[in-house]
């Protein structure tokens, strides 16, 4: 049975808050740079912002436009309205806290676990709210936070002078491109009904095998970075290139359109850069062992060249103490994550019932269409 409790919605209020918090400290790091007269750090940081808000905006729109099909095309128009002012995570929100103040606080306890009962249907259009939202977040997370992280680790290991602000926009990085993640899978397997939910401690185990194995990556790309940008632009490059042709083997369904699935794919591509992202439903022992294989020969190839490709960008006392950081976060984070697979995984306690109405053939087919646009999609 679907549940979205009080906790739910005070998480939902957090997230609020963070979001607003985000921007302000976004626009707040940008004008520090400007006024220093760093103009390239201030236009690069709010040109992240500008496309991570114009992507999600375009995904958030679609959604409702799918979402809405055949209703009144004046609230469409309305939403469109909003979208075009960047302001479509707000109305999503709102709706989120609609329902899910209504389904915390103002619904009773009921037994009947149908979806067409009223109380389990408000609870649904709950989880499914904060569920876009979170999707979203993740969007934002790789398209403006990640490379955010990695300017403000680049600037930091170029001057070696660190400013409150900088250590501001890496803290508030880190934690969103962390917990934009575990949040994501919690509300992605709360509303897929035959997933099992994520414990609490395998939500820690999750949390931190992203957290540092993110945060290691990053640290690599902008030690190759500052020997020779170039090479870190084909780098990048070429690890999308083939992100996006994996994502187009797997023939992905994710959007209705043409256009919008092939957006989504190159948006896959480049979550791909940084993390392992699984787009459909499968075992994915073989495709996660091979990135992480890849990362780790990667990051102590960088570490390798770096160490006999001396350059004076960075003192050597820096570089022993982000080599050492890198190395041991990417060991932590793989310990973490085959932990996380070997014990706190959700396969390895929960076993889904067998639906009583799973002999209804097509018409049953038909009923999980409706659970939305993440029945076959999971990241791991």
């Amino acid at each position: 049975m679907m549940k979205f409790t009080k906790k739910n919605f005070v998480f939902l209020v957090g997230g609020i808050i963070v979001y607003v918090v985000d921007i302000g400290v976004d626009f707040w790091v940008a004008s520090k740079y400007f006024c220093q007269g760093q103009y390239s750090w201030s236009i690069l940081i709010l040109c992240f912002r500008g496309l991570s808000s114009l992507v999600t905006q375009i995904f958030s729109y679609e959604w409702f436009k799918n979402d809405w099909e055949g209703t009144d095309t004046g609230k469409l128009k309305w939403i469109f309205l909003v979208h075009l002012f960047h302001c479509g995570i707000f109305i999503r929100y709102w709706f989120a806290l609609k329902y899910g103040y209504q389904a915390a606080f103002k619904l009773k306890r009921s037994g009947d676990a149908s979806e067409t009962d009223p109380s389990n249907l408000i609870k649904k259009q709950a989880i499914d709210a904060v569920t876009d939202i979170n999707m979203l977040r993740v969007f934002k997370a790789f398209l403006e936070t990640t490379p955010q992280l990695f300017v403000q680790i680049y600037i930091l290991l170029q001057h070696g002078k660190t400013n409150c602000y900088q250590y501001a926009a890496i803290i508030m990085s880190v934690c969103g491109i962390s917990f934009s993640m575990v949040d994501y899978q919690i509300s992605l397997r709360k509303s897929l009904p035959d997933k099992g939910e994520l414990r609490v401690p395998s939500q820690f185990m999750y949390l931190f095998y992203k957290l540092f194995t993110i945060t290691s990556w990053v640290l690599s790309i902008s030690l190759i970075t500052l020997q020779s940008v170039r090479i870190s632009v084909i780098l990048l490059i070429f690890l999308w290139i083939c992100g996006f042709t994996w994502t187009l083997k797997q023939c992905t369904t994710f959007c209705k359109s043409k256009k919008m699935e092939y957006l989504y794919r190159t948006v896959v591509g480049i979550i791909l850069i940084f993390t392992f992202f699984n787009i459909k439903e499968s075992r994915t022992k073989v495709f996660i062992s091979i990135y992480y294989a890849t990362h780790t020969v990667v990051t102590l190839s960088i570490l390798f060249v770096h160490m006999f490709w001396k350059h004076s960008i960075i003192k050597e006392i820096h570089f022993k103490i982000v080599s050492i950081l890198t190395v041991l976060l990417l060991v932590l984070g793989i310990i973490f994550l085959v932990v996380y697979y070997r014990h706190f995984h959700p396969t390895t306690y929960y076993r889904p019932q067998a639906c009583l109405d799973e002999v209804d053939g097509v018409a049953g087919q038909k009923d999980r269409v409706k659970i939305g646009r993440f029945e076959n999609f999971l990241m791991p």
